[in-house]
């Protein structure tokens, strides 16, 4: 993608962290949905934001994240290889790569993330950038889950890289940041008309009932390319409540179940427990 610059005159940097390894579902990101891996589906959709930004996919050092290289390679995405288990540093080398003023975090498992919610946060981040050193739409979270955007100043992401010590802390990149609201500025975005489908729709892919729930999203709704929004989707779900229901034992079951001890910001209102 061609470098763009915003009003504001920042760079903005999306990192979206792939990997092909997965203990509940392997390979989930290579699975194909209507003759596409999920991963470049997520990237069509990233790609349809409005926003100015920069894009690269930071995989792993590992062989086997091979197929995510090709993937990138032959649609003309940036990629970026780092270490496999340390998220945190892997998503800080690959912004030193591109030397943004700000840098977004966008997980791989989120193939119906909505463009104009990305374009929701970007936009909040740039009109107050002055005012936050962190904003998201997940703290607390609001949106269906798999619509996750978390955006800060490379400073900050910075600062995290260098003082994160905690393993939860490294593997999922931003929790130093935002579970510390007394030392940084912490913006959030919320769903519009005050609703909270957080805990009751899932459009992350984590088992396989996730993938066959996306699958039939997919299959309903993707035309020839088509950007379908958040809002088609709960239009569809409303028609479909067979749909819903394929993956709806594991709404808002999320990894901050198994660190609520850690986390100050987090309590168990914000997640299912399942094992």
């Amino acid at each position: 993608m061609d470098e763009h610059t915003n009003k504001k005159n920042s760079k903005i940097l999306i990192v979206v962290q792939a990997r092909s390894g997965s203990t509940r579902l392997p390979g989930k990101i290579l699975k194909h949905i209507c003759g596409k891996p999920i991963l470049l589906l997520q990237l069509e959709r990233i790609l349809a934001a409005k926003t100015p930004f920069d894009l690269v996919v930071a995989t792993t050092t590992e062989k086997i994240d091979d197929p995510i290289i090709d993937i990138c390679k032959d649609n003309n995405i940036n990629v970026f290889r780092g270490h496999p288990t340390d998220l945190l540093d892997r998503h800080y080398k690959a912004a030193l790569e591109f030397n943004p003023d700000a840098v977004v975090k966008i997980p791989s498992d989120c193939p119906l993330i909505d463009p104009d919610v990305i374009d929701k946060v970007l936009k909040f981040y740039i009109e107050n950038q002055n005012n936050y050193d962190f904003v998201s739409n997940l703290h607390p979270a609001t949106y269906p889950d798999g619509n996750d955007v978390e955006i800060m100043p490379f400073q900050i992401l910075e600062i995290a890289h260098k003082e994160a010590k905690k393993d939860f802390e490294r593997e999922h990149t931003t929790p130093f940041i935002w579970d510390q609201p007394e030392r940084f500025r912490i913006g959030n975005v919320v769903m519009e008309n005050g609703l909270d489908l957080s805990m009751t729709h899932r459009f992350t892919i984590d088992y396989l009932e996730d993938y066959e729930f996306i699958k039939a999203v997919y299959e309903e709704l993707y035309d020839d390319g088509r950007i379908f929004s958040m809002y088609d989707i709960l239009d569809l779900l409303e028609k479909r409540p067979d749909i819903k229901k394929i993956n709806e034992k594991y709404c808002g079951v999320n990894w901050y179940r198994k660190n609520l001890n850690e986390l100050k910001t987090i309590d168990k209102s914000q997640t299912k427990i399942i094992d």
